[in-house]
């Protein structure tokens, strides 16, 4: 069986075998060509603070950040004793192949980062302390 097939405009003929006829439906496939789901990145404040029973020791909720979602720490964009200010990028967390970008709720200084890269970090876990 001869073929024609073109490759950057070039035409090429191609001599093939057919070894066997299957003429038998084939399964369709479950991957689609399409499948590939592009990152999106979400801004996302601190998480509200966690409901009773969930306390993470004594802190004070309104000096701590919380992890709005359960992922991998992928990135940490603060450091010990720097001001922010509102909506300044703190961390960025991923999640099913989505990042999340966990933004400061209000101006402070940075006392404490509870997570390093590479860390699972769960809903409402501490990330960072304020001053």
């Amino acid at each position: 069986m001869k073929l024609q097939i073109g490759i950057d405009g070039k035409t090429y003929e191609l001599d093939v075998e057919v070894i066997e006829e299957d003429h038998a439906p084939r399964p369709r496939s479950l991957v689609s060509p399409y499948s590939a789901t592009p990152t999106t990145i979400t801004l996302a404040p601190c998480a509200p603070a966690p409901v009773a029973g969930a306390d993470d020791g004594s802190v004070v909720e309104s000096k701590v950040c919380r992890s709005p979602v359960s992922g991998v720490v992928i990135r940490i964009n603060v450091q010990v004793g720097q001001e922010l200010q509102p909506n300044d990028l703190i961390m960025v967390l991923e999640a099913m192949k989505m990042e999340t970008s966990v933004t400061a709720p209000f101006a402070g200084k940075i006392k404490a980062i509870k997570a390093v890269q590479g860390d699972g970090v769960k809903v409402n876990q501490v990330l960072v302390e304020f001053e």
